[in-house]
């Protein structure tokens, strides 16, 4: 019992009675109706005119159910299945009994149409179909868009008032800005920072859509899909991703993707729907705005052109996408204002398409469940994420014209630094650093830092001083300024954010803030005033952009947090530091402080984080000592007590009782990998959350650990590392793990090519998952035939859903798809096909 949605088909002279008998009759000579009027008085089964009872409702119901059916379930199926008749019967009455608690008049329901107007339908009966298995669900949706459909030609009909609503919108200015609003949706969001190239026309900037790199997300499941496809099974994802791993970037892609209506296939459900770019750290105090303060809210130019109560109609029709960038941005005191706001939003605008980005350390696991969020987690770059990262970067510089007979030799090198040097590995791990460490890589003629700390003071040195040294160029403003001076400058503006919790701030404070500071840097004093200053630094260095008239921010926030540190680290102000560690957004700032101060100040800093201070909760002591823990790789000198003392006092914290606390221990590093106790005579359970805890974190070292883990019989523990394949060097992991593993049902996942070879040198397993885009070609060549048994397409087959090429595997019995591939054909016969959404 599960028709298409849209084969429901309801005969009018059937369900017009029925539908007319929802609703209380006018008495005669009743006068004509010149207003909205509220859904819930008209309704016939409550109230003073209630002429239905519950039993009346049900039997209207059970015919609409009835009518639904005749057509598309044969009748000797629906004598069989009359349990599941009548709990369809029960779900779409309870949803019809939602007609008398809408808050919502006759005009608005017929504006939203049926589609819309079953949504909130919906939302106000959550429980209508939750007892229904999952294509009864399916039916019940289907059944009550097309009792909507009738609903709404109903109260057309019973209301000339309401007849001429649609008439009446403002729906000519309405388009007519939406038009306008999207090219300036393209203008503000269709370019990239990529540091160290100069365009001819736009220097540092990239096209989007040259530029755009997809990116995977992942869960405990292992990886699932690109990002941005996220949102073709979800209306609600809460995407999470460290600094620089592609946040921002993905909130842009998808802005001007849909402003263009340039979508791909998985996509087009967002076709037609309008962007709202909403980042957090320019909302006011006070929380998350009003929909028609949206634009204003975030300083958009078109925010005074905008239609009165444009935005309302635009969610109230169910045709917004509201993309809402940076929770991490907001002060955590603002945190759960914003989590409310989340909650009630979407349930008082059903039917729009939500997307909240933030960094993992700002909200706990979970944050958003209960609002409906499907949580989703930005993977760092796999290698061939990384290949084609410096791959485009390359390209995109051959294009300033110069050095093209080095580039491409700097190109080669560079892809085989990446793979041979676990440091640099461990670098270029997301967007951000794979592009200062092309950038650097070429400016240095081929020879990179060692570490974050060198790979940052060699991007600073190189955005403020030497590109333009070295070109021999002509300040064009007349300020000739060494790289120490602006360094001071831009570190005033950092520490400015930091001490008040922004990562903006007004054009007007920056002015202030320099001309504070002005008459103590003569060398830039006798060039100019704070005005001067502002724009030299604004237009030469690469590292300051207006987001906003009136507005300046750092173009990433790693820059900041590393310009707040080396001014902390200045200031010697570490009880400053001490007195905030338990704050998240601090998090990176401490680490680079540690990389940037003496041994003693180190030392002091990590001591002060173990130290217990009065009236310091629980929870932050514990994230204070474990943020030490974190900080020990930044130390270049450190005096092995203090190191021994970290150690000391964290041993006992890195043993997960939960795996939420396993996951949440990865942040860390590698050095967790040195505190995590000796897996041997523990419990599977206890062992699972270890091995939860070790392969979250992306480094080989993790492998060591891992070989005490290998031999596990649990499902749980065998399957969590199989899935974290991905995460290191292909070959070795597959000799030291996945060779040693027991392969009992037990999946097998294969991202890339190299993979796919690895596990044809194991010889084969009998149950495979397909997670990277792969030809059948290369599946056929590369899997190993006559052991596979199970094989799990769980990638996006795209348009070509011929599966015939599954003929080459003669022991294959069972096929597992994604629901987005479920329409493949030419499967052989004998071979199981189950689908599914894990």
């Amino acid at each position: 019992m599960d028709p298409a949605a849209n084969s429901v088909r309801l005969a009018p002279d059937v369900v017009v009675p029925l539908i007319t008998r929802l609703f209380a009759a006018e008495g005669p000579g009743a006068p004509p109706v010149d207003r909205p009027v509220r859904i819930s008085a008209l309704v016939s089964f409550q109230g003073d005119r209630r002429t239905l009872t519950e039993r009346d409702l049900t039997r209207i119901a059970a015919a609409l159910v009835a009518e639904a059916l005749r057509d598309t379930v044969p009748a000797e199926e629906r004598k069989s299945g009359g349990g599941a008749e009548s709990a369809l019967t029960d779900a779409l009455a309870r949803s019809l009994h939602a007609l008398g608690t809408l808050d919502m008049d006759d005009v608005r329901a017929v504006r939203l149409g049926p589609e819309a107007f079953a949504r909130h339908l919906a939302v106000a009966a959550p429980d209508a179909d939750r007892e229904l298995p999952p294509a009864a669900a399916r039916l019940h949706t289907a059944v009550l868009r097309a009792v909507c459909d009738r609903i709404l030609r109903f109260l057309l009909q019973r209301s000339a008032f309401v007849a001429r609503g649609p008439a009446d919108r403002a729906t000519d200015a309405d388009t007519a800005f939406e038009e306008v609003y999207a090219r300036a949706i393209v203008a503000s969001h269709d370019h990239l920072t990529i540091y160290g190239i100069d365009l001819a026309h736009s220097p540092d900037t990239w096209p989007l859509d040259a530029a755009y790199l997809s990116l995977e997300t992942e869960t405990d499941a292992g990886p699932t899909a690109l990002a941005e496809q996220a949102l073709a099974a979800h209306d609600r994802v809460l995407m999470w991703g460290v600094a620089g791993s592609g946040k921002t970037t993905l909130v842009q892609w998808l802005a001007v993707s849909v402003a263009r209506g340039r979508l791909p296939g998985q996509l087009s459900r967002l076709r037609g729907r309008v962007p709202f770019v909403l980042p957090v750290r320019r909302f006011r105090q006070g929380g998350f705005p009003p929909p028609d303060r949206f634009l204003s809210a975030v300083r958009h130019p078109q925010s005074d052109a905008q239609p009165a109560g444009w935005a309302e109609r635009v969610l109230a029709a169910g045709r917004g996408l509201l993309l809402v960038d940076g929770i991490d941005e907001a002060p955590e005191g603002d945190r759960e204002q914003l989590r409310q706001a989340l909650h009630e939003l979407p349930a008082r605008y059903p039917g729009n398409v939500w997307l909240v980005t933030s960094r993992p350390s700002a909200v706990r696991e979970n944050w958003l469940a209960s609002e409906r969020f499907t949580e989703l987690k930005l993977a760092p770059l796999s290698r061939e994420g990384v290949t084609a990262f410096i791959q485009r970067w390359h390209a995109a510089a051959r294009e300033d014209g110069t050095d093209l007979d080095r580039l491409g030799s700097y190109e080669e090198s560079l892809l085989d630094a990446v793979r041979i040097s676990r440091e640099l590995g461990r670098l270029a791990t997301n967007p951000l650093m794979c592009g200062l460490i092309c950038a650097l890589h070429r400016d240095r003629r081929g020879y990179l830092p060692r570490g974050r700390k060198a790979l940052y003071d060699a991007a600073l040195s190189m955005l403020l001083e030497r590109r333009d040294r070295e070109r021999a160029m002509v300040p064009p403003d007349g300020i000739d300024l060494p790289q120490e001076p602006k360094i001071r400058f831009l570190q005033k503006l950092a520490h400015w954010m930091l001490v008040n919790g922004r990562s903006e701030m007004d054009r007007a404070v920056a002015l202030d803030t320099f001309a504070q500071h002005l008459p103590a840097i003569p060398h830039a004093s006798r060039q100019g005033g704070p005005e001067e200053i502002y724009r030299h630094l604004l237009h030469r260095t690469g590292l300051l952009r207006e987001p906003t008239p009136g507005s300046v921010d750092f173009v990433h926030r790693t820059f900041q947090d590393y310009l707040s540190a080396r001014a902390v680290v200045e200031r010697h102000d570490f009880d400053f530091l001490i007195d905030h560690a338990h704050l998240d957004d601090w998090e990176e700032v401490i680490r680079m402080s540690v990389a940037l101060a003496r041994p003693d100040e180190c030392a002091y800093l990590l001591e002060g984080l173990l130290a217990a201070r009065k009236g310091t909760r629980p929870v932050h002591a514990r994230h204070r000592k474990l943020l030490a823990a974190a900080c020990l790789e930044h130390a270049t000198e450190l005096d092995p007590t203090v190191r021994s003392r970290v150690h000391r006092y964290t041993r006992d914290l890195v043993r997960p009782t939960s795996l939420e606390a396993a996951r949440a221990l990865g942040w860390i590093g590698p050095i967790a990998l040195e505190m995590l106790p000796d897996p041997t005579g523990l419990s599977d359970e206890e062992a699972h959350r270890l091995a939860v805890t070790a392969t979250s974190i992306a480094d080989d070292r993790a492998i060591d650990y891992l070989t005490r883990l290998r031999d596990r019989t649990s499902w749980a523990v065998r399957s969590q590392l199989a899935r974290a394949w991905r995460r290191y060097d292909t070959d070795r992991y597959a000799e030291e793990i996945l060779a040693h593993l027991d392969e009992r049902e037990l999946d097998f996942p294969v991202s890339d090519v190299a993979e796919l070879s690895a596990l044809g040198r194991l010889g084969g397993r009998p149950c495979v998952q397909i997670a990277g885009a792969f030809t059948p070609e290369q599946l056929i060549r590369g899997l190993v035939a006559e052991r596979l048994t199970e094989l799990w397409l769980s990638y996006d087959l795209g348009d070509d859903l011929d599966l015939s090429w599954l003929a080459a595997f003669p022991a294959l019995h069972t096929l597992r798809l994604s629901p987005r591939n479920a329409g493949a054909t030419g499967v052989p016969e004998g071979v199981q096909i189950i689908v599914t959404g894990a």
